[in-house]
């Protein structure tokens, strides 16, 4: 992979370089420039990404594990190396402990169906937060529904931070598993996961991490984390949809039983019964998403080189100074709290104009941003309403962006008769 346009400069990202790898940033939508600040929901991706698959189709397609031609054995290889590139990315003892999925959903659904449901009993309670993405919500609902497990949930705070001390009251013995996502999608915060692990741990449970919007972001280190669950979307972190990744420890993932069954996942098939092949095709079944696999690895690569320490860097400094601009508004609803550690997401009304209206004219200015509920419909309610607008930015985002977007609202705002 060419990665020579992405490095970094010194200690910086140099971030005019990394632009030049995203063609699609030169768009102009309504005759202007594109900000594209809905990262949250799906990252751009870098042209390295687009060649490395093109390549694939283009010199190896073939499907997996099932040919010893030249052309079946170069995909394997190629699909392989995905997993064990993400496996070093987030510093996995073992690449049989990376599972390729379609995305974090999938992952999560995973885990609720296979170890869920093959290890929880009535009485045994599951905990997630209320600031959980639908995914982490509803597959437990369902496990509670079929096994008569209880669901519990740790509440938010009124600053928009998790409940620790209401944490601990909810973690018991009864607690077989304890999963929250370590960076809200909503709010931005990054969660004091070392604390609710520690929890976890007291009380026996396994815990599980949300990583979806972490990731892409910042450093990191499952082993460090000490989790047993972490899931992730590729096309959250530069890579192609329609692949993701769990990682579970070994041994959990030796003892869980399959989540589908079919092609490549079995090691014997007989009239009487199977057997299971070895990880991680266990719980690969069918026909893999090679080519997306292949994507995958080679956003890997990308993010590897600008380093995710620079990453983080750049966009912490990014985000505190979108804050500032958006803390001048006179009159803009931001919610949740900014002290400590936060991703560049921000959840806001305008008190004139409702969030999908806002991002309809926001559109306008060439300027792409959320609006719904983000696939957080608790926490919504919480914070006592069904919609935001959301901006998330990235490592390819600017301070220019912010200042079109600031201005953007104020205009805006003038067209509903009050000046911002």
């Amino acid at each position: 992979m060419n990665t020579a346009q992405a490095l970094p400069s010194g200690n910086a990202l140099n971030v005019n370089a990394v632009r030049r790898d995203f063609p699609i940033l030169e768009r102009r939508i309504h005759d202007r420039p594109l900000v594209y600040f809905d990262n949250a929901a799906t990252t751009q991706r870098p042209r390295q990404v687009v060649e490395a698959m093109s390549r694939f189709f283009y010199e190896s397609n073939a499907n997996i594990h099932r040919a010893i031609h030249t052309l079946g054995y170069e995909s394997t290889v190629a699909y392989e190396e995905a997993h064990k590139k993400v496996a070093r990315f987030i510093h996995a003892k073992s690449w049989r402990e990376i599972v390729f999925v379609r995305n974090a959903t999938e992952a999560l659904n995973l885990v609720a169906m296979a170890w869920g449901q093959g290890t929880l009993r009535p009485g045994d309670e599951v905990v997630v937060s209320l600031m959980e993405h639908h995914s982490n919500i509803v597959p437990w609902q369902m496990v509670r529904d079929r096994l008569g497990v209880t669901l519990k949930f740790i509440p938010v705070t009124p600053e928009g931070v998790l409940d620790l001390e209401a944490a601990r009251r909810l973690i018991t013995p009864r607690t077989r598993l304890v999963g929250v996502v370590h960076a809200s999608n909503v709010l931005g915060v990054i969660n004091p996961v070392d604390e609710i692990r520690s929890m976890a741990r007291e009380a026996g449970a396994l815990f599980l991490l949300d990583g979806a919007q972490s990731v892409p972001h910042m450093p990191i280190d499952v082993q460090a984390l000490d989790c047993d669950f972490f899931v992730a979307s590729g096309h959250k972190m530069l890579g192609p949809t329609g692949i993701g990744f769990l990682y579970a420890r070994k041994a959990l993932l030796h003892d869980m039983p399959p989540f589908l069954t079919g092609g490549d996942m079995i090691a014997t098939v007989t009239p009487e019964g199977s057997t299971w092949n070895e990880l991680p095709w266990k719980y690969e079944a069918g026909t893999s998403a090679v080519a997306e696999g292949v994507g995958l690895g080679a956003a890997v690569d990308y993010l590897s080189a600008l380093g995710m320490d620079k990453v983080y860097s750049y966009e912490k400094d990014l985000g505190d100074y979108a804050l500032s601009r958006l803390q001048e508004i006179d009159g803009l609803l931001l919610y949740g709290h900014r002290q400590g550690n936060h991703l560049a997401v921000f959840s806001f009304n305008l008190p004139e104009a409702h969030p999908h209206d806002a991002a309809n004219l926001l559109d306008r200015y060439g300027i792409a941003v959320r609006s719904g509920h983000h696939c957080a419909q608790p926490l919504m309610a919480f914070l006592g309403m069904d919609n935001t607008l959301r901006a998330s930015l990235y490592l390819y985002n600017t301070r220019e962006e912010v200042d079109r977007l600031v201005e953007a609202i104020g205009e805006i705002r003038k067209l509903f008769g009050r000046v911002g």
